[in-house]
């Protein structure tokens, strides 16, 4: 259980509704960040989306919970750097890490966005990059239907914001009112702010991260786990998703379409862009 008084979630998704992350925070997410140190078998690594997509990939929590029960009753280095994701996924893994019955010290080591800053209060001690950021706000979810149905959504959502401002008030000592109103606005916490703020007991030192700057591989990876993310929430498939890469790879950055499949190419890549701005 944990070492400070934080309250339980409870998690109860709603058919037809899906959460997802947030575009914005994916765009300010550099999966190139790492820690420098090599992971123990007592260390968990959070560096991808919250929550698994169709194609298997993000971080579940089964997973964490596999994790937490081959580790056992020893004290854990939980290590985030993740865009968020799946919100209800993020609270059953905050539930776990909760739970863990020793010390649970969590790094962010870049940035903890939406359900993932909800993972990190978790811990029993946080520590932030300096340069590192947490980004919390209200649930934010895919939804469709009429006015009857999204009113319905939205009345449904309630208890979860309610839920998020308890967890981050209990963590930082913020009144729950005041921890609303940054939900409501969408916030950015610097990683002095989080300290400051109580979100975060003291910051990371460089030496403990990897900042290596990226190389051409390195940032090709990077680039391509973006559009990965992006393909899957436009619902392309990853075989639809690596031709499309493929075929761009065959023009220079910024060079004109050398042929009408190439422009076709290029319009349906800037259609996935497009669409996933707007979801």
């Amino acid at each position: 259980m944990s070492m400070r008084d934080l309250p339980k979630a409870e998690v109860s998704a709603k058919p037809g509704i899906r959460s997802d992350v947030n575009v914005k925070a994916l765009q300010r997410w550099n999966p190139d960040v790492r820690s420098a140190a090599e992971e123990g078998d007592a260390s968990i690594s959070i560096l991808e989306v919250i929550g698994q997509d169709f194609w298997g990939d993000g971080v579940t929590a089964k997973r964490i919970s596999g994790a937490l029960r081959a580790i056992g009753d020893r004290d854990v280095v939980v290590n985030i750097n993740s865009p968020g994701g799946d919100f209800f996924e993020g609270l059953a893994i905050y539930n776990a890490l909760r739970e863990h019955p020793a010390k649970v010290t969590v790094r962010v080591l870049g940035v903890a966005a939406s359900a993932a800053s909800v993972i990190a209060m978790a811990g029993d001690e946080i520590r932030i990059a300096r340069a590192g950021f947490l980004m919390i706000h209200n649930t934010w979810v895919l939804a469709a239907g009429d006015r009857h149905a999204l009113t319905e959504v939205a009345q449904w959502l309630e208890p979860f914001d309610a839920v998020s401002a308890d967890i981050y008030a209990a963590r930082s000592g913020i009144d729950a009112k005041k921890i609303s109103a940054m939900l409501d606005r969408e916030t950015w916490i610097s990683g002095g702010q989080a300290v400051e703020q109580g979100f975060a007991d003291g910051l990371l030192s460089a030496d403990e991260l990897d900042l290596s700057d990226a190389d051409e591989g390195r940032a090709s990876a990077r680039a391509e786990r973006k559009f990965d993310v992006l393909a899957s929430k436009a619902g392309v498939s990853r075989s639809e998703a690596r031709e499309l890469l493929a075929a761009l790879k065959g023009s220079k950055p910024g060079a004109a379409p050398a042929s009408m499949h190439d422009a076709a190419v290029a319009a349906e890549v800037r259609n996935l862009l497009n669409f996933a701005k707007t979801i």
